[in-house]
């Protein structure tokens, strides 16, 4: 089953979907991160940031997305989900960050930008999508 991830303005960006751990999707259909416990690692292993109670924080402790019953605007209609495309194999993982003290404010940057730079190489078609979603 999917769950949808919004940014800070009530769009839906991304979704999760449980393959034996949960993996992190844009609406694109590129696998783009997943997460190990309540850590978040962009498919290029990087740490990237924490999901805890519905929210996504980056390492700064700054909202990046969240579930839909945490987001702080009216949600917007969901578009359809282009289909999955083939997934690269993950990146070993890095060290993670210390666990920041977690913010109400939301981070400059917004949930797609965030989830695209933790792709890595092997997604630089995802440079192709962007804006035609």
């Amino acid at each position: 089953m999917d769950t949808t991830l919004y940014d800070h303005r009530g769009n839906p960006v991304a979704y999760f979907e449980d393959e034996g751990g949960r993996l992190i999707y844009l609406w694109s259909g590129h696998a783009v991160a997943y997460l190990k416990g309540e850590l978040v690692y962009g498919w290029n292993g990087q740490h990237i940031g924490w999901y805890v109670e519905s929210v996504l924080y980056d390492t700064h402790g700054l909202r990046v997305g969240s579930l839909g019953d945490k987001c702080p605007f009216m949600l917007k209609d969901a578009r359809n989900k282009a289909d999955k495309r083939t997934k690269g194999p993950l990146y070993e993982r890095r060290t993670e960050f210390k666990r920041p003290n977690f913010r109400r404010d939301y981070s400059e940057r917004g949930l797609e930008e965030f989830l695209r730079a933790s792709a890595g190489a092997l997604f630089e078609d995802l440079e192709d999508t962007a804006g035609t979603e």
